[in-house]
């Protein structure tokens, strides 16, 4: 283990995350909210430490390995997670503990969207446009940003690109060079964000509200500005523009980026994953939308359908917005909408989840398994859009469901001991580790009633999330620190 670089660039990486303290300062000063100090000593902290971290092995220029890869980033998620939650203690505005703050930080790095605020329509505004930018900063994976111009500093970047990326696709990129890869993938990433917060203006929505509501939307976050969320604005028109942008962003960005390229749609229609997922949104749109309006929820139908729309887009893609709690509507909609958080966007998507292309390798591996019951001897490969799929792909997405799901049901456990009720337990977990943010019961608009103990659990959980299982649970491994 080459410590010593995994110190340096952990150290650039804080400098560098330091920075995102200057938007909110600027706010602040627009604003003239009492914010500001909280910020500056956030600035001035992070930048030190991470300058203590840098300074000492500045001259340490080795080539980073893959195992080096996966520590510095599980470093660097938790790491900017605490040092993240500096301004929500030190704000009189919410003035949070450290497990509130850290949970706060964590939520919005992660692109979870659980919330511990209560009154956000109240805020300071630098408070409230901070809480998105980390949705932003986390969409994306700060690691790739980085990734984008490590070369200036001396350090290869296709490890880090790897470490933050498992699963079936990591191993595909969009341009012959990982920085340019990164570039590819900031720039669509920046044209959505902008794309929506203009749309989101004409709208009717306040510039403020329009581009923090964007950074959230692209990043599929979550969080808003407002208690009510979407509710708020109370306008169709708002709702389906952010179900468009929603839509888009639980896309692998390497179509974004090949449809741009070739200037052709039909990209996404070839894509056997893309098929699947809008397929399993327009299922779960039209059941939730039938179930309102044939229980009477919504007496109209067309509210009831644009509620289910926007309720189904927003949980299946695991962004979490709401404009109802979907938690007091018919139970098999409440059920249904958390379930589809299971699973998620697209690989290389903003979303959360087990994503689509993993719960569509399972599908297929399970019908499989039943053809080799009746012809034995067959030989049966895994297909994917015509493609035969490696059987160590294959062996891989089993590994990570089994580690999900252990870890699901330990975290179930661990959370339960701490006094919760089951559903709360359940849907929390599943929240949390889905990146989706509301959950059902006593966490269904709020997680500030829930005891230290168990915040601290569902921190773990979103980490694990976001990280998608292996990137985490490696560093547990004997494996990993004897080589």
């Amino acid at each position: 283990m080459r410590f010593a670089v995994v110190q340096r660039i952990l150290g650039i990486l804080m400098l560098v995350f330091s920075l995102a303290m200057l938007p909110p300062m600027l706010i602040s000063l627009l604003y003239n909210d009492g914010a500001l100090l909280a910020f500056f000593v956030g600035f001035c902290g992070i930048f030190v430490t991470g300058g203590l971290c840098w300074y000492p092995v500045r001259r340490q220029k080795r080539e980073l390995r893959l195992r080096d890869g996966f520590l510095v980033v599980v470093m660097f998620w938790v790491v900017l997670g605490l040092l993240g939650a500096v301004p929500f203690m030190l704000a009189e505005n919410p003035h949070m503990s450290m497990t509130d703050a850290v949970f706060e930080s964590i939520s919005g790095l992660t692109t979870t969207g659980s919330t511990v605020i209560q009154g956000l329509d109240d805020l300071p505004k630098s408070i409230l446009f901070y809480r998105q930018q980390l949705q932003w900063l986390g969409g994306m994976g700060i690691i790739v940003l980085a990734v984008a111009v490590l070369p200036m500093l001396g350090i290869g970047g296709m490890q880090l690109y790897r470490a933050e990326t498992p699963g079936p696709m990591k191993n595909s990129k969009l341009t012959p060079r990982i920085t340019e890869t990164a570039k590819a993938l900031w720039f669509i990433y920046l044209g959505l964000t902008v794309a929506c917060a203009l749309a989101l203006w004409a709208a009717g929505m306040t510039m403020f509200d329009a581009v923090t509501h964007a950074f959230s939307t692209i990043a599929i976050g979550g969080f808003s500005t407002h208690d009510l969320s979407i509710g708020y604005f109370d306008s169709t028109l708002i709702e389906m523009i952010i179900v468009v942008f929603l839509l888009l962003s639980g896309v692998n960005f390497a179509l974004h980026f090949m449809a741009v390229k070739r200037k052709t749609i039909r990209i996404y229609l070839q894509d056997t994953e893309f098929l699947f997922y809008v397929m399993v949104l327009v299922t779960v749109s039209i059941l939730a939308s039938l179930v309102l309006y044939s229980t009477e929820t919504y007496s109209d139908l067309g509210r009831a359908i644009s509620k289910g729309i926007f309720q189904a887009v927003s949980i299946g893609t695991t962004a979490g917005f709401t404009t109802a709690d979907f938690s007091i509507w018919p139970g098999f909609v409440a059920i249904l909408l958390l379930f589809s958080s299971f699973i998620g966007g697209c690989a290389g998507s903003t979303g959360g989840g087990i994503k689509v292309i993993r719960f569509l390798l399972l599908i297929k591996q399970g019908m499989r398994e039943i053809s080799r019951l009746i012809h034995p001897s067959a030989e049966i490969p895994v297909r994917v859009g015509g493609k035969v799929i490696e059987p160590r792909v294959v062996e891989a997405v089993w590994g990570f469901f089994a580690l999900y799901v252990a870890s699901f049901v330990m975290m179930y456990l661990a959370l339960s001991l701490t006094g919760l009720d089951l559903m709360t337990s359940f849907s929390a977990v599943a929240a949390s580790i889905n990146n989706l943010g509301p959950g059902l019961s006593a966490v269904a608009s709020n997680y500030a009633g829930l005891n230290d103990p168990a915040k601290w659990i569902l921190c773990f959980a979103m980490l694990l999330g976001r990280l998608e299982i292996f990137t985490l649970l490696v560093l547990f491994s004997r494996t990993y620190w004897r080589m």
